[in-house]
């Protein structure tokens, strides 16, 4: 199997739509663009939401638009209906992300939808963006377990899945929304995905570490021949709409196990701790990262240039 891994960056969305501070503009530009300076392949930038439901992410236009474009790099953005295309199409996205659910009451708290009505609602949103040669990733929400549900059935998200990648989504990330999933619940989440009809390499993984599991799935769905895993620098974020839901798997933790375990990234850890250090101030509280800590204690992480970095808003 291959001992490439590609970790695709949600810090910048995913890591802080929950936050009540506002981080201003000019520290999540700095952000992102630290991020993408790491080696990163994939960072998510942000998501074009009703500023309502998330708004953590009301500057999206603006964030989009002055991030620096490096090469090589992809740059996805979150989208929930063809208001939020049309203005990802508008700031010039090549990549958006579209979400659902493995469970309807998760769904309904999140969306106003049941599944099968985000389908709809979507579909044509997948339509447009095929047309205009926009790559598109799918996320299923709680393929582990839900807040409201309990346990969810692999079958189910399976099928969820299946149905994004009919639809034109060429990339699929499931998601263990509320962190409850476990190494034995892994190798049937992934064999049901695949038989579905979610071809492996197109399979992603994304763990939160809510309760101190994320790193053992991710052994897990390496041996199953999982190598995409989505992460958050820092290990900030959570739903807004999934109580608990704390603790995305910080990608600072999840390179440094990869490197050890002899994977290639073409991550540079360092930088990404660097760039952790950039919006802490912003955000006025330590990552959860451990792997940040040790690297701050050893040194090996630069304190932001003060001309650099906003100060917290008030």
């Amino acid at each position: 199997m291959s001992r490439k891994v590609t970790v695709v960056e949600v810090g910048p969305r995913d890591g802080l739509q929950n936050e009540e501070r506002f981080v201003p503009t000019d520290a999540k530009i700095a952000f992102v663009d630290a991020l993408s300076g790491s080696g990163l392949p994939a960072v998510e930038v942000t998501a074009f939401v009703s500023p309502r439901k998330i708004p953590q992410l009301a500057d999206a236009d603006a964030v989009f638009a002055r991030v620096v474009k490096r090469p090589g790099v992809r740059y996805p953005v979150l989208v929930p209906n063809m208001k939020g295309l049309e203005r990802a199409l508008h700031a010039g996205a090549g990549e958006i992300a579209v979400f659902t659910a493995a469970s309807d009451s998760f769904n309904r708290h999140n969306t106003d939808a049941s599944i099968e009505e985000s389908f709809g609602r979507f579909r044509p949103v997948l339509e447009m963006a095929s047309a205009e040669g926009v790559h598109v990733r799918g996320y299923v929400s709680c393929a582990f377990g839900c807040p409201y549900e309990g346990a969810i059935s692999p079958r189910t998200g399976a099928e969820v899945a299946a149905r994004l990648w009919d639809l034109g989504c060429r990339e699929i990330s499931l998601g263990d929304t509320i962190g409850v999933a476990v190494p034995s619940q892994v190798p049937e989440v992934v064999e049901r995905t695949v038989e579905a009809g979610v071809p492996l390499e197109a399979l992603a993984l994304h763990f939160h570490d809510t309760r101190g599991t994320a790193l053992a799935n991710v052994c897990e769905a390496l041996r199953e021949g999982v190598r995409i895993f989505d992460s958050s620098a820092g290990g900030f974020g959570g739903c807004p709409y999934a109580p608990g839901a704390s603790g995305n798997l910080a990608t600072e933790d999840l390179v440094y196990l990869l490197h050890g375990m002899g994977y290639e990234t073409g991550v540079a850890l360092e930088r990404v701790a660097t760039a952790t250090r950039l919006l802490q101030p912003s955000l006025g509280r330590p990552p959860a990262s451990r792997v940040w800590h040790a690297l701050v204690s050893a040194g090996r992480v630069l304190p932001p240039a003060a001309d650099r970095v906003p100060p917290p808003a008030v």
